[in-house]
């Protein structure tokens, strides 16, 4: 279980970023985190990954409060590792296989181990028809793959996505949205950073509302993603598919492909 109790962190005494959050990341298999710019996100994410200490409140893993030691925190990021919104941070090698296997390496894991997990994670993400290219002559979206990629082959049991569709045209968005659901669907759990409100709505089934540091709503898409006036305080507007039962008066739908099987069945009873 990963879980924030009354959190609080400032960078500055008298700024405060985070202000007394308590989130449970497992409420949902894929959770959103969504809030206008300076919100309080990234500061989240670090303080979840132990790289920031709370001035008050705590972070808690597996039902405890986090350790700042240098052990407990090697430890805790072989369980929940972060994918960064450019990919470029995070990719060191110029081949696809080195850099993927740099973390197990360091860690000395058995060399049959790291090759079997090199290509589960690939497989996972797409990226066997890339895989032997130089990682400088990929596309933006073929390097987040392999950046994600670098993560699954911890085999964690958090994995935290900042911004995962940033920069992405819409075929490799669709990429990333199923790449996110085979995730899910191994077991494990998915915590996503994002501004697209429209992909958080598709694939989160829990969400939190963020504004100026502090949570402004949290439940399933459905609840959260009706609450307007909410919405607008928190600097944000609905995904469309949401507008189109507001305003519309369409049934509230999940994805495109239930909007036009409804729409389609209006027509044939017409």
């Amino acid at each position: 279980m990963l879980a924030t109790e009354a959190l609080c962190f400032s960078w500055q005494q008298d700024q405060p970023a985070l202000c007394d959050l308590t989130l449970d990341f497992s409420r949902g298999r894929v959770t959103g985190l969504i809030g206008a710019n300076g919100c309080g996100k990234s500061t989240l994410f670090m303080n979840l990954l132990g790289l920031q200490k709370p001035q008050s409140g705590r972070v808690l893993w597996r039902g405890k409060p986090l350790e700042y030691d240098k052990r407990s925190l090697l430890a805790l990021r072989q369980q929940l590792v972060m994918v960064f919104q450019e990919p470029d941070h995070q990719l060191f090698y110029t081949d696809i296989d080195s850099d993927i296997a740099f973390a197990l390496r360091n860690l000395g894991v058995d060399e049959a181990v790291i090759q079997a997990r090199l290509d589960q994670a690939l497989a996972l993400v797409g990226g066997n028809g890339f895989r032997h290219r130089p990682i400088q002559y990929l596309s933006h979206g073929q390097k987040k793959r392999v950046a994600i990629a670098g993560a699954l082959v911890m085999q964690s049991d958090y994995l935290l996505l900042d911004e995962p569709t940033a920069g992405l045209d819409p075929q490799g968005r669709e990429a990333m949205i199923g790449i996110i659901q085979r995730i899910a669907a191994q077991g494990r759990h998915v915590v996503i950073a994002s501004h697209d409100i429209d992909l958080i709505y598709h694939i989160c089934d829990y969400i939190y509302v963020m504004a100026q540091g502090r949570l402004l709503a949290q439940g399933s898409e459905r609840e959260v993603f009706l609450q307007t006036s909410m919405l607008a305080r928190a600097g944000l507007s609905q995904p469309w598919l949401v507008k189109a039962h507001t305003r519309l008066g369409m049934p509230l739908v999940k994805t495109e492909r239930e909007l036009f099987a409804y729409s389609e069945q209006s027509r044939e009873t017409v």
